[in-house]
């Protein structure tokens, strides 16, 4: 019996000190500040990973029209695989652009986390 009630005992006061934990923000505008700034710093490169695969892109496109007029077909269902592969990245990055996009204006208005 000694055992259980000092068991929960325990629990109660382990439970109470978790409970009365906080997760605060004390870097304040700083750290808003900082986070922008990361942010910017994110949307730049995405925008250089969507100029890159876009241009990319484009040379497998020329690829896949070479192998096409020199019946490569094999090749060419390559080609088409990468395409797909880059297409699919860059929508991601695109999408990343847009999330970015998001958080600095939410962090610039000080609307809290996403």
């Amino acid at each position: 019996m000694k055992k259980l009630l000092m068991g929960v005992l325990l629990l109660a006061a382990f439970a109470g000190t978790s409970a009365t934990a906080q997760d605060r923000d004390d870097g304040g505008w700083r750290a808003r500040k900082h986070d922008v700034r990361n942010d910017y710093r994110d949307r730049r490169a995405d925008w250089r990973d969507i100029r890159r695969d876009q241009h990319s892109i484009a040379q497998d496109r020329a690829e896949l029209r070479r192998d096409y007029a020199v019946g490569n077909y094999a090749a060419a269902r390559r080609e088409r695989a990468e395409i797909r592969a880059k297409q699919r990245d860059l929508r991601h990055d695109y999408r990343d652009v847009r999330r970015d996009n998001r958080d600095i204006y939410r962090d610039q208005h000080a609307w809290g986390w996403r």
